[in-house]
């Protein structure tokens, strides 16, 4: 019950502010200092034959983990008990979940796209995901803004609340860690294959239970909850990704619209399966929709969150 009162009030929090930009200046974020931690090993031990590459990036992980963990379980342990420790272990968390950088990122491509304004559609959408912005139209951009919307309620901020109410500060920190390697080594290509390999497996375990949370979110935010989850169980496993296909596939059958398919990132054409692929394109009115769908999402979320917190 105690961890589930801190991660509702870090939600609570970083609905209201967010991270704010003078924090940040001030501060930077929890993830840049992992961030840093993270470039700084892999310099040093991504080198040699492919299986001195895994055992190295094997040893990332534990060294990343080691210099997250102990911290955070200190901090857990030095909380005061009662009200006060809830206030505080929330605030300590507040950093760790993305709900309101999430939804802020994905409002500002959906604005110029309801505007008719590709151009800054796609340098908004260009903050978000991978591919190439030059080569997407409306449908494009709407695409790829609704499929980081539906990936990151769950490694933003589903992912992190579950561990935070399981493990606390620990938890938590834990996960961002896990997230923060994967998103910057667990890479297939020729840098990262073998560096990263531990960093991508460990995050598709952690994920695996969110991912799939947040799928039955989105279906019971929906209101057509049936649709939503028929082609979640048809399509989910069709995604390139062990994890990301659920949350997806639930957006894609509660708006409906087709997502996923092919894309192009850089030079590189990736020739994915559609989800949902019977489905319209979608448009700014759709995107409008997915943010609408991902606000009842995130509530019903924090209500669950709170049901764990009440004695």
């Amino acid at each position: 019950m105690m961890f589930a009162g801190m991660m509702a009030v870090a939600f609570a929090i970083d609905c209201v502010l967010g991270w704010p930009r003078a924090v940040f200046a001030a501060l930077r974020h929890p993830v840049v200092w992992i961030g840093a931690l993270i470039s700084a090993l892999e310099l040093r031990l991504n080198a040699g034959t492919p299986a001195r590459r895994r055992a190295m990036g094997g040893l990332t992980v534990i060294l990343v983990l080691t210099a997250v963990l102990i911290p955070a379980l200190l901090l857990q342990l030095a909380l005061p008990d009662g009200l006060a420790g809830l206030v505080l272990g929330g605030v300590l968390a507040w950093p760790l979940l993305a709900v309101r950088s999430m939804h802020d990122h994905v409002v500002a491509v959906a604005r110029p796209l309801a505007r008719g304004d590709l151009v800054a559609a796609r340098q908004a959408v260009s903050m978000i995901v991978g591919r190439d912005p030059t080569k997407l139209g409306q449908a494009g951009v709407a695409r790829a803004a609704l499929e980081s919307l539906a990936e990151n309620s769950s490694d933003g901020i589903v992912a992190p609340l579950v561990w935070g109410v399981i493990g606390g500060l620990p938890g938590i920190a834990a996960y961002k860690a896990i997230n923060t390697m994967d998103s910057m080594i667990g890479h297939r290509n020729d840098r990262y294959e073998d560096f990263g390999k531990a960093a991508a497996r460990l995050d598709d375990l952690v994920n695996w239970g969110p991912a799939r949370l947040t799928g039955l979110l989105f279906a019971l935010a929906s209101g057509r909850p049936g649709r939503a989850i028929r082609v979640m169980r048809r399509d989910a496993r069709q995604h390139r990704s062990p994890n990301a296909g659920w949350p997806e596939a639930a957006l894609a059958g509660a708006l409906p619209a087709r997502l996923s398919g092919p894309r192009v990132y850089g030079d590189v054409i990736a020739d994915e399966p559609w989800v949902n692929g019977a489905a319209p394109d979608p448009d700014s009115q759709t995107l409008a929709r997915g943010l609408a769908l991902s606000r009842r999402t995130m509530a019903l979320a924090a209500l669950v969150v709170l049901l764990f917190a009440l004695p």
